[in-house]
């Protein structure tokens, strides 16, 4: 590094950095300092480029990571970051694009030996580095000043207080990344953190202040997607608008932590990183999750999911509970916009089931909008797409779903909301079709996948569950829809009987042969039977509660009235048919009445005749006793 463009191959022999790593102290007022910063990288574009940069810099780290205790460079490197911290406002105002540069590149170089640092030491060996004492070279004391809380605060009020220009923009978003890169020693650790480094200094201690103040500055970045100035216009004009190279170096860190800290798990596929056009926005939400899912430490509650459980809109003008720390207010409309806007990326989705999970007051925001399409058509959106997504990214959209449709409020309005021209609904052209309607489409659509490909019991239930909240409130269901939910009886009822004769010929089997064993036939017999059930719950509950409003599922229900034939005399579903039976026994009386060949015009018209026909308290109302608990939260790391 150096005066000079540095290139990847010429790291390991670069002058700079072997003194930097080298046996002889640098004081941190030393000109070397000046020459070391005064460097413009080449920004990596792929992992390939990535893994060289770290393969041909590990030389150099480890060498520092072994002189380190006697040189104190690393410390002499982070002081004079800090020192140039302290005039970065005004740098900024000034225009000093060579000081906000150089300052950019210390913070560059600390980024990429931390992470080296994290990954090759443990954290008492960490902090010992960090904790270098200028009077005494060579010793560690527990009176040292501690550079790694001073370097945390700086960073946070880098982030928080620093103006957002163009030739601020890259050493923000760096700021953003080095504390990703400092939070991924969860990472190296099998078991959960609860005394971690991370909780020694952001959960109390000077930093601790900062912790509203950082998670407003990150929402209002994710909400701004803020894109990165043309080439040209800032300090880094080798850059390209991907974000710059400790940008790269964090977003590897910031995938491998996403996947600790989402629904799935260690073991699940990456998902492919689309073109961002914001770095800073994404980096912004990435801390911003990771912080929210910090666990508790023992004897304080992690203040940033505090932050992010209580925030209010700017337009209520109530005050804060006392009993509620670190609060703040945001604009609640600006946040919903973005969220609508940014659901193609599984963080985004993960911010918005976090805060309608947790924070109450955006929760009672957004189902008492009149324009719930806006985000209620991407979350369809994923899940339609099912087959291109990561389990997690189509486990949390369900999951919202889920939450949604707890609200009765919520599934009676999606019912009036009509849309029209759904392009991306490829089996059937939807001209016109209920928000409510297309709801029920997608997670028909979503079970039968789950069916044939992956099996998860776990997204079935769920699935299942969103239908239930909805069913007593189902309105004028599409034709299209009725049909799809009798459809989906039909498949259950044909693996039924297919699972029950390959039961009964494995158990013809078995009498004349004692040494084979048998396929556990009863349990799959008992999941889809489990499954049957919640289906004809769902219909009993649509019959039961708004048969008036839905001549389309009543018309679908006759056209494969001989699908419930079997079900009548069934133990496990004797109670449950009553109503279905009575309704199809009714209907098909004043059909046989009307004649023969009727049209479908006639048959409708029969129907809405005899809903109104048909007395109300003869069907019994009963409880959707199958489904499970509302809002199944899948804990992190569980695998399907």
């Amino acid at each position: 590094m150096g005066a000079n463009s540095s290139r990847i191959s010429d790291l390991p022999q670069n002058e700079y950095l072997k003194k930097l790593s080298g046996t002889e102290s640098v004081s941190q007022n030393d000109p070397f300092w000046n020459q070391l910063l005064s460097f413009s990288f080449p920004t990596p574009t792929s992992s390939t480029e990535l893994k060289l940069l770290e393969e041909a810099t590990i030389s150099v780290c480890r060498s520092l990571v072994e002189n380190n205790p006697r040189t104190g460079n690393l410390g002499a490197l982070i002081k004079v970051f800090l020192s140039r911290t302290k005039e970065l406002k005004l740098s900024a105002e000034c225009q000093n694009h060579i000081f906000i540069w150089q300052t950019h590149n210390a913070l560059f170089i600390i980024c990429c030996l931390l992470k080296v640092f994290i990954c090759e030491m443990s954290e008492e060996e960490l902090q010992l580095h960090f904790t270098y004492e200028d009077k005494s070279p060579g010793s560690y004391s527990s009176d040292s000043e501690d550079l790694l809380e001073e370097l945390l605060c700086c960073l946070m009020q880098l982030i928080t207080d620093t103006p957002l220009l163009d030739i601020t923009y890259e050493i923000s978003v760096e700021a953003i990344s080095t504390m990703v890169v400092f939070l991924s020693c969860q990472l190296f650790h099998k078991e959960v953190l609860r005394h971690s480094i991370s909780h020694k200094y952001l959960m109390r201690g000077p930093c601790l202040p900062y912790t509203s103040k950082l998670v407003k500055t990150l929402l209002y970045n994710f909400i701004r997607q803020e894109k990165p100035p043309p080439p040209g216009a800032h300090v880094l004009s080798q850059q390209s608008d991907g974000g710059g190279l400790l940008y790269g170096l964090a977003s590897g860190v910031a995938t491998g932590l996403w996947t600790v800290f989402t629904l799935g798990g260690v073991g699940s596929k990456a998902a492919a990183s689309p073109e961002l056009s914001s770095p800073l926005a994404n980096q912004s939400l990435l801390l911003l999750l990771v912080l929210a899912n910090l666990t508790d430490a023992p004897d304080a509650p992690n203040p940033y999911r505090q932050a992010i459980l209580s925030f209010k809109n700017t337009q209520d003008n109530s005050p804060f509970p006392s009993s509620i720390p670190h609060a703040f207010q945001i604009n609640f409309n600006s946040l919903y916009t973005a969220l609508c806007e940014q659901q193609t990326s599984d963080q985004a989705t993960l911010l918005l089931y976090t805060l309608l999970h947790q924070n109450s007051n955006i929760r009672t925001y957004m189902l008492a909008r009149t324009d719930m399409e806006n985000l209620v058509l991407p979350i369809l959106e994923i899940l339609y797409h099912v087959e291109e997504r990561n389990s997690h990214h189509v486990y949390m959209a369900l999951i919202i779903l889920l939450i949604l449709t707890e609200d009765d409020g919520f599934n009676r309005s999606i019912h009036e909301v009509i849309l029209k021209n759904i392009t991306w609904y490829s089996e059937r052209a939807l001209t016109e079709i209920s928000l409510g309607s297309l709801l029920i489409l997608v997670v028909i659509r979503t079970i039968q996948y789950n069916m044939t490909r992956t099996r998860d019991k776990y997204l079935h239930t769920n699935c299942l569950a969103a239908l239930a909240n909805m069913s007593a409130q189902f309105r004028a269901l599409h034709q299209y829809a009725a049909q799809r939910i009798i459809s989906l009886f039909s498949l259950l009822s044909k693996k039924h009987n297919k699972v029950l004769e390959q039961a009964t010929q494995s158990l013809r089997g078995s009498l004349s042969s004692n040494d084979v064993p048998l396929p556990d036939y009863a349990q799959d017999l008992n999941v889809i039977e489990e499954v049957i059930r919640m289906m004809l719950e769902i219909i009993n509950s649509c019959l039961t509660n708004s048969l008036h409003h839905n001549p389309n599922l009543v018309y679908a229900l006759l056209y494969k009235r001989d699908l419930f034939e079997q079900f009548r005399t069934h133990p496990s579903f004797q109670d449950i048919m009553q109503n279905i039976d009575l309704v199809i026994t009714f209907f098909s009386s004043r059909l046989l009445q009307a004649g023969a060949e009727l049209s479908v015009e006639r048959v409708l018209e029969i129907i809405k005749q005899g809903i109104v026909a048909l007395p109300k308290d003869r069907l019994k109302a009963k409880t959707l006793l199958g489904t499970p608990p509302m809002c199944h939260i899948r804990e992190p790391g569980f695998q399907s």
